[in-house]
């Protein structure tokens, strides 16, 4: 049996690949979500959008 998992790392994605998975938050699950939020929020790209996603404020503090 072959099983293979792939592990998101919010690091290697660029930020535009970043904001599309935010923007569309369906296709991956909340522990990715956050991440993705907190790499893009560390770029400080797409700031002005997440804000307006209000998805800055469901991370809480760091």
């Amino acid at each position: 049996m072959n099983t293979t998992t792939s592990n998101f790392n919010a690091s290697e994605l660029c930020s535009r690949k970043l904001w599309q998975l935010v923007s569309d938050d369906d296709s991956i699950s909340d522990s990715e979500l956050q991440q993705a939020v907190r790499e893009l929020a560390a770029r400080r790209h797409y700031l002005q959008e997440l804000q307006n996603l209000k998805a800055l404020e469901k991370l809480g503090p760091n």
